[in-house]
Protein backbone atom coordinates (compact mmCIF):
# COMPACT_ATOMS: atom_id res chain seq x y z
CA UNK A 1 0.00 0.00 0.00
CA UNK A 2 1.02 3.57 -0.63
CA UNK A 3 2.19 5.71 2.24
CA UNK A 4 0.79 8.82 0.62
CA UNK A 5 -1.10 10.99 3.13
CA UNK A 6 -4.86 10.80 3.33
CA UNK A 7 -6.39 13.75 1.53
CA UNK A 8 -9.74 15.33 2.35
CA UNK A 9 -12.13 16.42 -0.38
CA UNK A 10 -13.68 19.73 0.62
CA UNK A 11 -17.11 18.83 -0.71
CA UNK A 12 -20.30 17.33 0.68
CA UNK A 13 -21.69 16.68 -2.78
CA UNK A 14 -22.34 12.94 -2.78
CA UNK A 15 -21.77 12.43 -6.49
CA UNK A 16 -18.50 14.39 -6.52
CA UNK A 17 -17.46 12.52 -3.38
CA UNK A 18 -17.94 9.26 -5.27
CA UNK A 19 -16.40 10.37 -8.57
CA UNK A 20 -13.20 12.06 -7.38
CA UNK A 21 -11.89 9.23 -5.14
CA UNK A 22 -12.36 6.88 -8.11
CA UNK A 23 -10.13 9.11 -10.24
CA UNK A 24 -7.36 9.04 -7.62
CA UNK A 25 -7.66 5.43 -6.42
CA UNK A 26 -5.55 3.90 -9.24
CA UNK A 27 -2.66 6.05 -8.03
CA UNK A 28 -2.96 4.82 -4.43
CA UNK A 29 -4.16 8.20 -3.21
CA UNK A 30 -6.95 7.80 -0.68
CA UNK A 31 -9.58 10.52 -0.56
CA UNK A 32 -12.30 11.00 2.04
CA UNK A 33 -15.13 13.48 1.90
CA UNK A 34 -15.21 16.28 4.44
CA UNK A 35 -18.70 14.99 5.29
CA UNK A 36 -17.01 12.10 7.11
CA UNK A 37 -15.47 14.49 9.66
CA UNK A 38 -17.25 16.14 12.55
CA UNK A 39 -17.69 19.86 13.08
CA UNK A 40 -16.10 21.10 9.86
CA UNK A 41 -17.82 24.36 8.90
CA UNK A 42 -19.08 24.91 5.37
CA UNK A 43 -16.86 27.11 3.23
CA UNK A 44 -18.59 30.21 1.89
CA UNK A 45 -18.04 30.16 -1.87
CA UNK A 46 -17.83 33.89 -2.49
CA UNK A 47 -14.97 33.93 -4.98
CA UNK A 48 -15.42 35.56 -8.38
CA UNK A 49 -13.66 32.70 -10.18
CA UNK A 50 -13.58 28.92 -10.03
CA UNK A 51 -9.92 29.20 -9.02
CA UNK A 52 -10.68 31.45 -6.06
CA UNK A 53 -13.41 29.16 -4.76
CA UNK A 54 -11.35 25.99 -5.20
CA UNK A 55 -8.40 27.50 -3.35
CA UNK A 56 -10.60 28.78 -0.52
CA UNK A 57 -12.24 25.37 -0.03
CA UNK A 58 -8.90 23.59 0.04
CA UNK A 59 -7.21 26.11 2.33
CA UNK A 60 -9.95 26.44 4.96
CA UNK A 61 -10.59 22.69 5.14
CA UNK A 62 -6.88 21.90 5.42
CA UNK A 63 -6.34 24.41 8.20
CA UNK A 64 -9.39 23.24 10.15
CA UNK A 65 -8.38 19.56 10.02
CA UNK A 66 -4.59 19.99 9.82
CA UNK A 67 -4.68 17.62 6.85
CA UNK A 68 -4.04 17.75 3.12
CA UNK A 69 -7.15 18.91 1.30
CA UNK A 70 -8.51 19.15 -2.22
CA UNK A 71 -10.81 21.98 -3.17
CA UNK A 72 -12.76 21.67 -6.41
CA UNK A 73 -15.03 24.19 -8.05
CA UNK A 74 -16.73 23.65 -11.35
CA UNK A 75 -19.60 24.92 -13.39
CA UNK A 76 -21.16 25.64 -16.73
CA UNK A 77 -20.35 28.63 -18.91
CA UNK A 78 -22.81 29.27 -21.75
CA UNK A 79 -21.60 31.41 -24.64
CA UNK A 80 -24.98 33.02 -25.36
CA UNK A 81 -25.33 33.98 -21.68
CA UNK A 82 -21.94 35.72 -21.54
CA UNK A 83 -20.46 32.89 -19.49
CA UNK A 84 -23.35 32.44 -17.07
CA UNK A 85 -24.16 30.65 -14.88
CA UNK A 86 -20.40 30.31 -14.21
CA UNK A 87 -19.47 30.28 -10.54
CA UNK A 88 -23.17 30.48 -9.72
CA UNK A 89 -23.93 27.18 -11.49
CA UNK A 90 -25.01 25.37 -8.33
CA UNK A 91 -27.36 28.19 -7.29
CA UNK A 92 -28.39 29.57 -10.68
CA UNK A 93 -32.09 29.52 -9.80
CA UNK A 94 -31.62 30.89 -6.27
CA UNK A 95 -30.10 30.09 -2.90
CA UNK A 96 -32.16 26.92 -2.41
CA UNK A 97 -31.62 25.76 -5.98
CA UNK A 98 -32.09 22.18 -7.16
CA UNK A 99 -30.77 20.59 -10.33
CA UNK A 100 -34.30 20.62 -11.74
CA UNK A 101 -34.81 24.34 -11.01
CA UNK A 102 -31.40 25.27 -12.40
CA UNK A 103 -32.05 23.33 -15.59
CA UNK A 104 -35.50 24.89 -15.96
CA UNK A 105 -33.97 28.37 -15.70
CA UNK A 106 -31.26 27.47 -18.21
CA UNK A 107 -33.83 26.21 -20.71
CA UNK A 108 -35.95 29.34 -20.22
CA UNK A 109 -32.95 31.66 -20.64
CA UNK A 110 -32.04 29.96 -23.94
CA UNK A 111 -35.59 29.76 -25.33
CA UNK A 112 -34.92 31.85 -28.45
CA UNK A 113 -31.31 30.79 -29.01
CA UNK A 114 -30.76 28.60 -32.11
CA UNK A 115 -28.75 25.38 -31.93
CA UNK A 116 -25.67 26.86 -33.60
CA UNK A 117 -25.40 29.52 -30.88
CA UNK A 118 -25.89 27.22 -27.87
CA UNK A 119 -22.19 26.48 -27.36
CA UNK A 120 -21.05 25.98 -23.78
CA UNK A 121 -18.22 24.67 -21.68
CA UNK A 122 -17.95 22.89 -18.37
CA UNK A 123 -14.98 24.18 -16.37
CA UNK A 124 -13.26 22.52 -13.40
CA UNK A 125 -10.60 24.04 -11.16
CA UNK A 126 -8.81 21.93 -8.55
CA UNK A 127 -6.57 23.19 -5.75
CA UNK A 128 -4.49 21.18 -3.29
CA UNK A 129 -3.56 22.60 0.10
CA UNK A 130 -1.04 21.21 2.56
CA UNK A 131 -2.05 20.94 6.25
CA UNK A 132 -0.77 24.48 6.89
CA UNK A 133 -3.12 26.04 4.35
CA UNK A 134 -0.56 26.65 1.62
CA UNK A 135 -1.87 25.97 -1.90
CA UNK A 136 0.71 23.65 -3.39
CA UNK A 137 -0.98 22.77 -6.68
CA UNK A 138 -3.75 24.27 -8.77
CA UNK A 139 -5.00 23.26 -12.22
CA UNK A 140 -7.95 23.99 -14.47
CA UNK A 141 -9.41 22.26 -17.50
CA UNK A 142 -12.61 22.30 -19.52
CA UNK A 143 -14.86 20.35 -21.83
CA UNK A 144 -16.75 21.96 -24.72
CA UNK A 145 -20.24 21.04 -25.82
CA UNK A 146 -23.67 22.41 -26.65
CA UNK A 147 -26.86 22.90 -24.66
CA UNK A 148 -29.81 20.85 -25.91
CA UNK A 149 -33.43 22.01 -25.82
CA UNK A 150 -34.65 18.90 -23.99
CA UNK A 151 -33.21 16.73 -21.24
CA UNK A 152 -31.62 13.53 -22.50
CA UNK A 153 -30.54 10.69 -20.23
CA UNK A 154 -30.56 10.20 -16.49
CA UNK A 155 -26.87 9.73 -15.72
CA UNK A 156 -24.66 12.35 -14.13
CA UNK A 157 -25.94 15.38 -12.23
CA UNK A 158 -26.35 19.12 -12.57
CA UNK A 159 -26.70 20.20 -16.18
CA UNK A 160 -25.50 16.85 -17.60
CA UNK A 161 -28.79 15.87 -19.32
CA UNK A 162 -28.59 19.09 -21.37
CA UNK A 163 -24.84 19.10 -22.12
CA UNK A 164 -24.28 17.48 -25.52
CA UNK A 165 -20.86 16.21 -26.60
CA UNK A 166 -21.01 16.71 -30.40
CA UNK A 167 -18.41 14.04 -31.19
CA UNK A 168 -20.58 11.43 -29.49
CA UNK A 169 -23.97 12.86 -30.32
CA UNK A 170 -24.97 12.26 -26.71
CA UNK A 171 -25.35 14.28 -23.55
CA UNK A 172 -23.44 13.56 -20.36
CA UNK A 173 -26.79 12.31 -19.11
CA UNK A 174 -26.76 9.62 -21.81
CA UNK A 175 -23.09 8.64 -21.64
CA UNK A 176 -22.00 5.96 -19.19
CA UNK A 177 -20.05 7.01 -16.09
CA UNK A 178 -17.00 5.20 -17.47
CA UNK A 179 -17.02 7.28 -20.66
CA UNK A 180 -17.71 10.50 -18.76
CA UNK A 181 -14.78 9.69 -16.46
CA UNK A 182 -12.50 10.16 -19.48
CA UNK A 183 -14.22 13.07 -21.21
CA UNK A 184 -15.48 15.39 -18.52
CA UNK A 185 -13.99 18.68 -17.38
CA UNK A 186 -13.39 17.08 -13.98
CA UNK A 187 -11.63 14.06 -15.46
CA UNK A 188 -9.46 16.33 -17.61
CA UNK A 189 -8.55 18.56 -14.67
CA UNK A 190 -7.60 15.57 -12.53
CA UNK A 191 -5.63 14.03 -15.40
CA UNK A 192 -3.56 17.20 -15.31
CA UNK A 193 -3.39 17.27 -11.50
CA UNK A 194 -2.60 13.65 -10.67
CA UNK A 195 0.98 13.42 -12.03
CA UNK A 196 1.84 16.63 -10.20
CA UNK A 197 0.21 15.39 -6.98
CA UNK A 198 2.03 12.05 -7.09
CA UNK A 199 5.31 13.89 -7.68
CA UNK A 200 4.57 16.31 -4.82
CA UNK A 201 3.76 13.49 -2.38
CA UNK A 202 6.91 11.61 -3.38
CA UNK A 203 8.95 14.74 -2.76
CA UNK A 204 7.28 15.20 0.62
CA UNK A 205 8.14 11.62 1.59
CA UNK A 206 11.76 12.08 0.58
CA UNK A 207 12.30 15.48 2.14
Amino acid sequence: MSEFPLIVLASRNQKKSAEIPQLLAPHEIVVRSVAEFDDVPDVVEDGETFAANAAKKARETAIHLSMWAIGEDSGLQVDALDGAPGVYSARYSGENATDEANNAKLVADLTDIPDEKRGAGYVCNVAVSDPHGDIRLQVENSCRGRITTNARGSNGFGYDPYFLIPEYGRTFGELSPIVKRHLSHRARAFARLIPQLVRLFNQEQNS
